[in-house]
Formats: structure tokens, sequence, C-alpha cells
């Protein structure tokens, strides 16, 4: 029997350990990375897949990892942290294994949203992106840390660093958790995105926030982050053209818990690498060589709903 490494033990952890722990022909594994020397320990001898949900730096343990021949899913989304992991495709290469970067809900299920999009349309020329709502306490922290930071857009073949918290931009989600101010935020999506939708000359993503939100930004969170947050969104926003020329914009998105719908993706991108249907090496969110669809319909089966807007009014 196969094992699965689940290092982390969050809101998004305890469910992909509880999808894992449900597996029949997988033993599941959990593991505390600040405790365990991921080089050597012997707890991830026969590990095939570890999947990275703490909220330290995901690099060092995908370096250890890689190394042993073991496939990364990596939720994490700190802007070095992703940078660093990026580089590290010719050591998955290496080692024949899969490393996933970006495997939340934000930039894993954004990219997944936007490809299903692209596919409906010739040619794209613009990507913009709406976050809603956190999980766990750690990715509340890194909410808050990337509305301080330096936001990241690519406008007109370049890319244009913007301070974070600015840009206001009023974005309309799914229901039922409709509009909400978004702002320009540290984020690795239009960096990532950038490299899966090259064709795309505008990619953009911006996060949810109040005054309060943007006021403290750059002083430590004032209280605790709530254990779970509330429900969460994203808005997938696609601009091109049909074969006609004529230019189409493309909504998609979810209205979800967020660590529900991060660990649905999580869970999603497992089970493909576990059934031999993944290539090895780098895979960014939206990656053209995985199966789009399937991957997007495993994420529905875990109660996960996708949503169109299509500009017709619901019966």
């Amino acid at each position: 029997m196969g094992r699965i490494a689940v290092i982390g033990n969050g809101v998004v952890g305890q469910r992909v350990a509880k999808h894992v722990a449900a597996m029949s022909s997988h033993s599941l594994v959990s593991i505390d990375s600040r405790r365990v020397d991921l080089e050597s320990s012997p707890l991830l001898d026969k590990v095939e897949v570890a999947v990275l949900a703490h909220s330290s730096a995901h690099h060092p343990d995908s370096i250890a990892l890689l190394d042993r021949g073991i496939s990364v899913i990596s939720v994490g989304d700190q802007m070095a942290d992703v940078d660093a992991m990026t580089l590290e495709s010719e050591r998955a290469m290496r080692s024949a294994a899969s490393l996933v970067v970006g495997a939340g809900m934000s930039p894993g299920l954004v990219g997944l949203i936007a490809r299903y999009l692209t596919t409906q349309l010739a040619s794209i020329d613009e990507i913009h992106v709406g976050i809603h709502g956190t999980a766990g306490p750690a990715c509340a922290r890194q909410h808050h840390r990337g509305l301080a930071g330096h936001a990241v857009a690519f406008d007109d073949g370049s890319f244009t660093t913007f301070r974070a918290g600015t840009g206001r931009q009023l974005e309309w989600f799914p229901e039922p958790v409709g509009a909400y101010d978004c702002y320009r935020a540290e984020v690795p999506g239009p960096v990532l995105m950038h490299r899966t939708f090259p064709d795309a000359v505008r990619i953009s993503a911006r996060l949810s926030a109040n005054r309060r939100d943007r006021l403290t930004s750059r002083l430590p969170m004032l209280t605790p982050p709530h254990r779970e947050g509330g429900v969460g969104a994203l808005r997938v926003e696609v601009r091109g053209a049909d074969t006609s020329g004529a230019r189409l914009t493309l909504i998609a998105g979810i209205a979800e818990m967020v660590g529900s719908a991060t660990a649905a993706t999580v869970c999603a991108y497992l089970d493909a690498i576990l059934d031999g249907d993944f290539p090895v090496g780098l895979n960014l969110p939206g990656d053209e060589r995985v199966n789009t669809t399937a991957l997007l319909r495993a994420i529905e089966s875990r109660g996960i709903r996708l949503q169109e807007f299509t500009g017709l009014p619901s019966n």
C-alpha cells in the first residue's frame, strides 16, 4: 500500500487528511515539518505524494521531498516562496516527480477556471481575478500581509509594481457573496498566469478589503483571526475574441468556504497524480498539459459549485 503525507494540520490540511484517510489504496502520514527532518525521516519512506499545507515556507520542504522522488502539491501563496518553487522544474524532472505550485483556491482553482474560459475563445488578451475570503488563521495572516506589500500586474506586455491596497475596484462575486471593493495585493497569481497564458497582455488580481483592513494592513493583526473564515468567493474574467473576431468577455467563479474550495482543489490534483494521468515536472495553475475539465469535475464532485455569468436572469 502506498502512502500520502500531509504536512500541516490547519483547516486545509485536516480536510485533505480526511480525504486521504478514506482511501483504500493509500495510507495517511501526518507530519509536522518543524519536528521532522524531511530529508531523512523514515516516516516518508514509500510516500508517493506529499501535500504542503503548513504556514511556513514551502520551498525548502519541496526540495527535500523532490530529492526523495516524492511528488509535491503546495498550497502556498507567498510571493517569494512561490517564485523559488517555480525554479525547481529541473529538479522535479530528474526525480520523475510532479511539483504542483499554488494548488489552493487561489491561484490554483483560479488558473483552472481561467483555462476553462479560454478554451471557449479563439484568442485571449486579458485575465482579471477577484478574490474574497480566507480559510484558517494562516490564510488570514497572509491576506493581511498581502494588502501591505507590493502588488504586481502584467500590463501591455510588461510587469508593473504598485503599492498594495490601491486600485480600488468594485467586483461582483457569485451569489450569495455579492459585491465587494477589491484592491491590488501582493499575490502570485499574475506572475504565474503570465507563464501559463503568455498571449494575455493584461493580467491582474485583487483581494477584497474593507477600510479597516487597509488602514491596519501595515500593523500587526489587532485581533486574532477566526479559526475558519466564512463563505469566500472567486471571480475570474477573461476577455478575448471568437473566431469571427467579435469581442467577448467570459466570467466564472465560485462562492464557497475557502478551506473547502482549497481542499477540493488539492484533492483533485492528488487523485490525478495517483491515477498516473499527470505530467512530471513543474505544474502551474491552468497548465494546458493537464485535463482541466477532469480536474474541475473532480472539484465539483466535492461540493464546490462553479458558476458562470450568462447575462440571463435565473428562473
